[in-house]
């Protein structure tokens, strides 16, 4: 009776072992939300085509990393990242074609491998993967705002927003930092220009702005390690994300802001150090021997975390 008793204390302190795990059980159900929600929603075949291509491209770049050092070909292969990849994919991007959410996948992880700056990688791996297929395909690739109805949306606010908050990866300042500024940059215009209040909300009430908020800009190996830094990026993606849709009425605005600003994250750390976030069962810290920046898999990586 007292080991039944003790299960879900037992089975939260598992879940609470790796930040990610919150982050792949909200992803989840924002799945489930998309799918039994809406027409438009995301499709399991979808997902299986963003999984092989994550998973493909996780395990050849673990298994390059460890032909260098000369370890099993999988050994530390991280599957986690990968599948938080995978979702985040499959529920923001609609394509004209099964093979370009494969492709999406793909290319987001292998740029996690190839562009890295003292061994932290620069772009969130789910962003970067979309934004490449849309500037790459054109109208064969977007992003869907609007995906779900309003009460989905608020439960999923709510899922996030409970997920990220229990996470260890503690990222919450990040996130509230880019809503708060993204809103308020919105409502000062429609006072401004003299718009309804109706407007700035509507630009809220999205399905992909909650996605990005709570599991794209909060991704803690992309983002500056330091509190200030994380608000001090915040800030500058909702500016250029709010430009994105006033200005040019880009597709996609905040995911292109980030991907734009994405440099300004080793820039941030240089000026403000402190410790570097590491996954639970770390890995050992970047050899400072080697070059700074790597574009190239001609030259060794910076870490072997993967």
């Amino acid at each position: 009776m007292d080991a039944v008793a003790r299960l879900p204390l037992a089975l939260f302190r598992t879940i609470d072992a790796d930040p990610r795990h919150w982050q792949i059980i909200a992803l989840a159900g924002l799945f489930l939300f998309s799918y039994s929600t809406s027409s438009f929603g995301a499709e399991p075949s979808a997902l299986l085509f963003a999984f092989c291509g994550a998973m493909l491209a996780q395990g050849l770049g673990t298994a390059v990393l460890n032909l260098r050092a000369g370890r099993p070909l999988l050994h530390g292969f991280e599957f986690k990242s990968a599948l938080i990849t995978t979702l985040g994919v499959t529920i923001l991007l609609r394509a004209a074609a099964p093979w370009i959410w494969f492709a999406a996948a793909f290319t987001g992880i292998a740029l996690k491998f190839l562009v890295r700056i003292k061994g932290k990688h620069v772009f969130n791996p789910g962003c970067i993967g979309i934004v490449a297929m849309m500037l790459l395909l054109g109208r064969d690739a977007w992003v869907s705002p609007g995906q779900w109805g309003q009460m989905p949306l608020i439960l999923g606010y709510a899922l996030a927003l409970a997920a990220l908050t229990l996470s260890s990866a503690k990222r919450l300042d990040i996130a509230l930092g880019f809503l708060g500024t993204f809103a308020a940059i919105l409502f000062a215009r429609a006072l401004w220009l003299g718009d309804p209040m109706a407007i700035p909300l509507h630009q809220l009430s999205s399905g992909s702005l909650l996605i990005f908020a709570f599991f794209m800009i909060t991704d803690p190996r992309s983002t500056p390690d330091s509190r200030l830094g994380r608000v001090l990026f915040a800030m500058a993606v909702a500016g250029l994300a709010t430009w994105f849709i006033i200005g040019p009425n880009q597709r996609g605005a905040p995911l292109m802001a980030l991907a734009a600003l994405g440099l300004l994250t080793p820039l941030l750390d240089r000026a403000l150090p402190t410790r570097r976030f590491e996954w639970p069962r770390g890995t050992p810290a970047p050899d400072r021997t080697r070059p700074i920046f790597t574009l190239s898999p001609l030259k060794p990586w910076g870490t072997k975390e993967t």
